[in-house]
């Protein structure tokens, strides 16, 4: 019988994040692809075995779902090393663009071609047929012009295809991809489920459950706030703005460039560089150690005005608000200058995740929880239909 893997992903603009199984495998990939031709250059297939796959992601890919189909892409870390990197742009749609779908067939794909995961899936001459139940999510805006029901549509009911070209240790394998199940949740809902619930959505802060809060995620190319009022997302109120923090990172990484000389390969590099624990906000230049805090302090706190702006908005709609969380990758580059202003400003009642790791992982670990809540939910009914099935009296 054909077993379905539970796969929770978050296509997060920075990166993609991803649960499997019984939460005994991550991926955490740089949101990025470059296209590329099918024997890009390498020094040696022995040199080539013996690297990460992750470092090296050459993919071939047939899907339905994708409006460039048979294309050949590089993804992740050696996608950011191109010319011609992609990187998702301000205003655009996730649930709509080919690169999100890249990443997510990507990443299921790197997950199903794994030795421990061979004795899940039927193996025939390089090609795996791969099954599996997908929790992901959209942001709130896209949810709300219905966007969700045709991602999920993209998705089901076709076969996707990965075929790894030049990839260390899987080049030549082929791996069918079929959904049997996709959840689509909204994104700040999500997030409100991992703040109050452990992976068997047993209430852990009972102190948030009843509260009125809102949540402000800040993606890399918009920013979510959800209301919350009885345990439930108020869509009516809920808002989604394009203003994320990427065209930030690409100013910073472009004025870098204009007064250094220093080409940084992508946003990821100057994320590493705002985020790091050891010389924040220093590069090299021609070998000698050089701040730039000048260039990222004035960028980045004029983002955090915005930020900050939409708050107050927000707050003053929801005026019995008790509680902001700050979450996303964004919270965590721009946490230092939110706080700043609203203790010299408003002094509203807000809250971050001190774990980075928790934060960014925040969307990845709630889409686990709530399609591992579906399958035991849905196992649960199977088994009273059964028994119902059986108690029913056999006719003559």
């Amino acid at each position: 019988m054909r077993k379905s893997r539970v796969a929770a992903v978050d296509v997060g603009n920075d990166s993609l994040k991803a649960i499997f199984g019984d939460l005994d495998y991550e991926l955490n990939i740089p949101n990025a692809i470059a296209r590329d031709i099918e024997d890009r250059p390498i020094i040696g297939i022995e040199e080539l075995n013996s690297k990460d796959p992750l470092d090296g992601i050459h993919i071939r890919l047939h899907s339905p779902a994708l409006s460039e189909n048979n294309a050949i892409y590089r993804v992740g870390t050696l996608a950011t090393k191109s010319d011609n990197t992609s990187e998702l742009d301000p205003g655009s749609s996730k649930s709509e663009e080919d690169q999100t779908l890249v990443m997510l067939f990507a990443s299921l794909a790197l997950d199903a071609v794994r030795e421990e995961n061979s004795p899940l899936f039927n193996r025939s001459n390089n090609v795996i047929d791969a099954s599996y139940t997908l929790g992901t999510g959209l942001p709130l805006r896209e949810v709300k012009e219905g966007k969700d029901a045709g991602y999920r549509s993209r998705l089901l009911g076709s076969v996707h295809q990965v075929e790894f070209l030049v990839t260390p240790k899987y080049q030549g394998i082929k791996v069918n991809i079929k959904f049997d199940e996709v959840k689509v949740y909204p994104e700040g809902f999500a997030a409100f489920i991992n703040l109050v619930m452990d992976n068997n959505l047993n209430i852990i802060n009972k102190d948030l459950v009843n509260k009125s809060i809102l949540i402000q995620d800040i993606g890399g190319l918009s920013t979510d706030i959800a209301v919350i009022k009885n345990r439930n997302v108020d869509d009516d109120k809920a808002q989604g703005f394009n203003l994320g923090v990427s065209a930030a990172l690409e100013q910073i990484r472009e004025e870098i460039r204009s007064k250094h000389g220093v080409e940084l390969d992508s946003r990821r590099d100057v994320v590493e560089i705002i985020t790091k624990k050891n010389d924040r906000n220093h590069i090299m230049v021609k070998g000698s150690r050089t701040s730039v805090h000048d260039i990222i302090d004035r960028i980045l706190l004029e983002l955090a005005k915005k930020q900050y702006r939409l708050l107050r908005n927000m707050w003053a709609k929801n005026s019995q608000t008790e509680i902001c969380y700050f979450v996303g990758g964004g919270s965590n580059i721009l946490k230092d200058y939110l706080k700043t202003l609203n203790n010299n400003l408003d002094g509203y009642n807000i809250d971050f995740f001190e774990d980075e790791k928790e934060s960014i992982w925040m969307m990845a670990n709630a889409y686990y929880k709530l399609i591992s809540d579906h399958l035991r939910r849905t196992q649960k009914d199977l088994q009273k239909d059964k028994k119902a099935e059986e108690k029913k009296p056999v006719k003559a």
